[in-house]
């Protein structure tokens, strides 16, 4: 459950409950209804042109820096961003806190993807004790949690699914690093929501799901299923949701070689000759960036949905910040 306070950070997948994520799909539709015209679209710029939001992206990305960057723009606000350390402070051996504390004193909200684990927390955490305390958004935080991702996944499957029941009583296979894949984490917690779901997680053993994320859907009491059979996983499933090796957290070995580099994912791949064996109804997903996990010929498949799903993301941000920054309320008003 999110519960505004002082300040509102996002920063797990754990905060959100189901009448939040029903209220920002709904948040999200009507804010892609108001772009359809120029009087909705000047409207949604008025929203927050007072205030500036700092991009501080110190881990590689293309899709969720411009994202949560035309997300900024499409509701007025100004944006500042540092994509490289070096450039900082931080160089000079400045702590990452001192330097993120420096800039909130610049900014009225900060959205954070960081390779080390837990940062966005600590960020979260030790602005709440200063003076002027920003929100924080996570939009990716090391191995383990991209909740920003989640929703906008939450939001494909659900615009997906509108005419077949909506995301209740689905099976839902994800494909790939499941250990180390935070998208994968922060969209099961969120599948938990949902009355019926079943998840399907498809991997070589060496990339099975954490103990910590097991723990968590056998509490929540969701039906799941842990397989290396891919072709009966994939065939069973309603939503497919491919994932690449998460191989920038490889551990190099004395030997010079690397974890991935040793795990034969090829069976784990999904190509154009699968896809007489998918529903009719499937949804294809991918968080992006691929490689030969997902074919491109299956790209203008119509159970494709991943271009869509990108797209989406934008959207959802958009949504998402007006909800931190308390305007989400005034998107309703005006009769356009």
């Amino acid at each position: 459950m999110v519960t505004p306070g002082k300040t509102l950070h996002i920063l797990s997948a754990d905060q959100f409950d189901r009448p939040f994520l029903d209220r920002i799909c709904d948040l999200t539709d009507t804010i892609r209804r108001y772009d359809k015209s120029k009087e909705g679209m000047v409207y949604l710029q008025s929203l927050l042109p007072h205030r500036q939001s700092m991009l501080y992206f110190t881990q590689p990305s293309t899709r969720t820096f411009l994202s949560f960057q035309s997300a900024c723009n499409i509701i007025g606000m100004k944006s500042s961003e540092i994509r490289d350390p070096s450039t900082s402070s931080e160089r000079k051996g400045e702590s990452i806190e001192d330097s993120l504390r420096t800039f909130s004193s610049y900014v009225d909200l900060i959205i954070m993807r960081s390779p080390v684990a837990g940062l966005c927390n600590r960020i979260a955490s030790l602005l709440d004790e200063t003076p002027r305390p920003v929100p924080i958004i996570n939009a990716g935080s090391g191995p383990d949690e991209h909740p920003t991702q989640a929703l906008l996944d939450i939001y494909t499957l659900k615009r997906s699914f509108r005419k077949i029941g909506g995301i209740e009583n689905k099976s839902i296979c994800m494909v790939g690093d499941l250990r180390r894949g935070r998208t994968v984490r922060s969209l099961s917690k969120l599948l938990t929501k949902y009355d019926g779901t079943k998840l399907i997680f498809a991997s070589p053993p060496e990339f099975k799901i954490g103990d910590d994320l097991r723990q968590t859907l056998v509490k929540s009491k969701i039906s799941f299923e842990e397989t290396t059979d891919f072709q009966g996983a994939i065939a069973a499933a309603d939503a497919v949701y491919m994932t690449r090796i998460q191989d920038e957290y490889d551990v190099r070995r004395e030997d010079g070689t690397s974890e991935s580099r040793s795990v034969d994912i090829s069976r784990f791949c999904l190509k154009a000759s699968h896809l007489p064996s998918l529903k009719s109804t499937c949804v294809i997903m991918h968080p992006l960036p691929r490689r030969d996990e997902l074919d491109p010929a299956i790209d203008k498949d119509p159970r494709a949905k991943y271009w869509r799903q990108e797209r989406n993301g934008m959207w959802t941000r958009v949504a998402l910040i007006t909800m931190v920054l308390g305007v989400d309320r005034n998107i309703l008003l005006p009769e356009l």
